[in-house]
């Protein structure tokens, strides 16, 4: 049994690898911001009124998660709004920036200490921070965040693997969940499922490396 400790469960890809791991007999600390029914009624321990872009909401939560060791961290908790060139809204794209990139980063410091030796360390971000594979544009700040969480994954990798914690950037594929509009080509329960595979196969070997949920490797 592992103990899992997972960001942004309230619904969608959160709440499902949340489920996932309680049915499989892990011990799950999920957090949010405010628990949904359908996470409340998940079996797992709930950490309430975390906002992964509030320092003081991080230490609080760190206070909660105490002394206990962690084995999974994944960082999941995640915003998205659409910035054409011509409709640039700066608020918003620093908005996403301090949820998407700084938020992971904020999280996985925060729990440091707690990180057991050979822990890992996942960072749901998604293949349009990829430079190789932005064929379209549009999207700047959900772009520009997720380049950005890429870039702190491949950090976290150097600095945490001398302490044995591999990291792993992952890309949970095109989700219908409310983020999306209920748009997408695959739903929360299987890019769970997906994701929750790739931290199985996770070593420090592949640590640093950016997959999809579907189980190959996405170009930078």
């Amino acid at each position: 049994m592992s103990r899992v400790f997972i960001t942004g469960t309230n619904q969608g890809i959160g709440l499902e690898l949340a489920k996932q791991y309680t049915a499989r007999g892990d011990e799950v600390l999920a957090t949010c911001r405010k628990p949904s029914e359908a996470l409340q009624a998940a079996g797992c321990e709930i950490i309430e009124n975390v906002d992964v872009a509030d320092d003081i909401s991080i230490l609080k939560m760190a206070k909660q998660v105490g002394n206990r060791s962690l084995d999974i961290v994944i960082n999941n908790a995640g915003v998205l709004t659409s910035e054409g060139f011509d409709s640039l809204d700066y608020a918003n794209m620093r908005a996403q920036y301090e949820v998407n990139a700084l938020g992971p980063l904020r999280v996985t410091h925060a729990l440091k200490r707690n990180l057991a030796k050979d822990a890992k360390v996942g960072i749901i971000t998604s293949r349009v921070g990829s430079l190789d594979d932005n064929s379209s544009g549009g999207n700047y700040g959900y772009r520009m965040s997720k380049a950005a969480a890429n870039m702190a994954g491949v950090n976290l990798s150097h600095d945490l693997r001398p302490r044995g914690v591999a990291v792993a950037l992952l890309h949970p594929g095109y989700v219908r969940t409310n983020m999306t509009g209920g748009t997408g080509m695959t739903d929360a329960l299987s890019a769970a499922f997906g994701l929750i595979q790739c931290m199985d196969a996770l070593t420090l070997d592949t640590s640093g490396t950016f997959w999809h949920a579907e189980g190959y490797e996405l170009p930078w």
